[in-house]
């Protein structure tokens, strides 16, 4: 069915029940309308998405399916290592999360990452659906936190050849990956070196109800919980900060768009990670939240990331 005759069977159906209902109530049942309409339209089957991996010559791709014992579910990752090893080399690796409505073949189909991996990295990006990285309250079966700091890094250390330990070891994400990436590095200090969060969608715990973005309240409710909840207060990245000791936390890289509706947000949590003296660096730039901004950003991220990694991967990245 095209999206013209659904919206207009709809448009039917909205104005019949109009007309049987009492003024007093017309408000609340225009806001059902609206929500019915929206989820007609959102509803309709979507084409999948070519895959179009950005890959150079010298690198090598992978797509793997493991079972998590945390979410009890065969889940997928994809990797890029360089296309030859020298013998008994070891790889150091940095787990990208992609954004919210997006999956794990993001990085590789709409960035440059890929060339970056010549150099001796392992790049490693999994599906974590819209979860923000975190175990839900309302899904407690869906434990994404749990899925990528023991059941990913778990596996992708037995199946290649990696440097282990904390210090070989990196996460960066977007958007919503940018969230969980710092937020996993706040939670987990142990296991990353530095974090990067391009344009994270930092203060999502701390969003209250909203009845004009119902939708994704409720999505954040069954995740976090309602608001003041321990799972917000637990998973926000502002308290996380307030008590971590800034000498154990990884180094945090952050970048945001000055269009961006979350740069307010963004400058709020930079300065209060300077105000409680940990190792950063924010900056902003001209740019929106799409991937013509956070793919701009790879060189500074990669020549920041090279700085303070174990055996300091280029940061320049190969090219066709």
């Amino acid at each position: 069915m095209q999206p013209q005759s659904l919206a207009a069977r709809f448009s039917a159906i909205i104005t019949a029940f109009m007309r049987t209902i009492s003024p007093c109530l017309f408000g609340s049942a225009l806001l059902i309308a609206l929500l019915l309409l929206s989820a007609g339209c959102n509803n309709q089957d979507a084409s999948p998405q070519p895959d179009h991996p950005r890959l150079t010559p010298n690198v090598t791709l992978r797509d793997i399916t493991f079972r998590s014992a945390a979410l009890g579910r065969d889940m997928q990752y994809r990797v890029v290592l360089p296309s030859s090893l020298m013998p008994g080399q070891k790889l150091l690796v940095l787990y990208l999360l992609h954004g919210g409505g997006g999956g794990f073949r993001d990085w590789t189909n709409d960035s440059d990452v890929a060339g970056f991996a010549a150099s001796g990295l392992l790049l490693v990006m999994p599906e974590a659906s819209s979860s923000y990285y975190t175990n839900a309250v309302d899904q407690p079966q869906d434990r994404h936190e749990d899925y990528i700091v023991h059941d990913l890094i778990s596996d992708v250390e037995g199946r290649f050849p990696i440097a282990t330990g904390r210090s070989n070891r990196a996460i960066v994400g977007i958007s919503m990956g940018g969230f969980g990436a710092v937020k996993l590095a706040l939670r987990h200090p142990d296991l990353f070196i530095f974090a990067g969060g391009i344009s994270p969608a930092i203060d999502v715990p701390r969003r209250a109800f909203s009845i004009k973005r119902l939708q994704q309240s409720r999505h954040y409710n069954s995740i976090f919980g309602p608001s003041g909840s321990r799972t917000r207060r637990d998973n926000d990245p502002f308290l996380l900060v307030r008590n971590a000791n800034p000498e154990d936390t990884p180094y945090v890289f952050l970048t945001c768009g000055e269009q961006e509706c979350l740069l307010p947000a963004n400058r709020e949590f930079a300065a209060l990670l300077q105000a409680h003296q940990f190792r950063f660096e924010f900056h902003t730039v001209r740019g929106t939240h799409d991937w013509n901004q956070w793919n701009a950003w790879l060189p500074s991220l990669f020549r920041s990331l090279a700085e303070h990694m174990g055996s300091q991967p280029s940061a320049s990245p190969q090219r066709p």
